[in-house]
């Protein structure tokens, strides 16, 4: 929008979000030279965005988006995640014009459930991945890691996750690897998953060679580019680190709620079984003891599977060119016309 100019970009966050989250949203909004709405409540600050009438609304989530969005606003849904859960499918009203879907085969999916909405686009979120400009090198020196060794990348999801059960085994191969470990923010932030930031600090307290991103750290990309490895369960990364064509290990160890152990049929419906049984392009361990060899050989053979790797790209996140955003904008601006 910045590049094509005639755009004033605002941004707001909901007063209902831990005060913490808020602070780093500020602050990532003013280094980005974008102003931010807020209010002294949240009904305020909806008043104040409905008030405001923008010809375009962006969210990552339904949300207020009916609260906020005058009925002249066009108003456009670009899904902040792309995993394996079913709130994919489940996160959609009609007030949302235009959605933003990363592939063909969920463009068909969501067709055959009747939605008109739809433009193919490719996943935005990996476009600044294939334009990155900086180096390998200068992203390791930044963190304080040798550029001479390898990278692992653990990235896993807040629920149900891996961590618990992963956690212990990342000292095995810390000597020999660089370790960089990205928590999602409900990790850092919600009070039903904080233990988990906490748990990885104690587990990592001594390691060398590790790099732990902080809240304020929201860019997962700059830690896929210096990565030669992911780790992860079921959380988007290992989508969006397909274009890398670098191996990925999914875990499978998962801690799960006492209801969803004894109601498993509760837990199967939070999932996308059939997308996580299609899954291929991984490397898939459901013992913890099974990490520490699989890393290593994942390192040794980078390429084994390369071309399952590279399917999957085409088959998950359609064109990786760098130029989902503007695909997007397109569609955005050809919308605009038609109001």
């Amino acid at each position: 929008m910045r590049n094509r100019s005639g755009y004033d970009i605002y941004a707001s966050i909901p007063l209902t979000m831990p005060q913490e989250e808020r602070d780093i949203f500020e602050d990532v909004c003013e280094k980005n030279n974008i102003s931010t709405i807020t209010a002294d409540n949240e009904v305020a600050r909806e008043a104040k965005l409905n008030n405001k009438c923008f010809q375009i609304i962006i969210v990552g989530n339904v949300g207020k988006i009916q609260t906020i969005a005058d009925p002249s606003t066009l108003t456009v849904m670009v899904y902040h995640g792309i995993g394996l859960k079913q709130t994919y499918y489940q996160d959609i009203i009609d007030r949302i014009d235009l959605r933003a879907v990363e592939s063909e085969e969920r463009y068909k999916i969501l067709q055959d459930q009747g939605k008109t909405n739809l433009v193919l686009t490719g996943y935005s979120k990996c476009d600044p991945l294939i334009a990155y400009e900086g180096s390998k090198a200068d992203i390791l020196d930044r963190l304080d890691l040798d550029p001479k060794k390898k990278t692992v990348l653990y990235a896993p999801s807040f629920y149900p996750s891996s961590i618990e059960k992963i956690s212990p085994e990342l000292k095995q191969f810390s000597n020999e690897f660089n370790l960089i470990i990205k928590l999602h923010n409900f990790s850092w932030f919600q009070k039903r998953y904080r233990y988990q930031s906490e748990l990885i600090r104690n587990v990592t307290d001594k390691l060398k060679n590790k790099f732990i991103a902080q809240p304020s750290d929201i860019d997962v990309i700059p830690y896929m580019q210096a990565s030669d490895l992911l780790i992860s369960d079921i959380s988007s990364t290992i989508f969006e680190f397909l274009p890398l064509n670098r191996p990925i290990i999914m875990a499978e160890c998962f801690t799960i709620r006492l209801k969803h152990r004894i109601f498993q049929q509760r837990f199967k419906r939070k999932l996308d079984l059939d997308r996580f049984d299609a899954i291929d392009f991984v490397y898939r361990i459901n013992d913890p003891v099974q990490l520490n060899g699989l890393v290593y050989h994942a390192i040794e053979y980078p390429d084994e599977m390369s071309q399952l790797r590279v399917d999957a790209c085409e088959r998950y996140l359609y064109k990786t060119d760098g130029k989902a955003s503007t695909r997007l904008l397109d569609a955005i601006e050809k919308e605009l016309q038609i109001k």
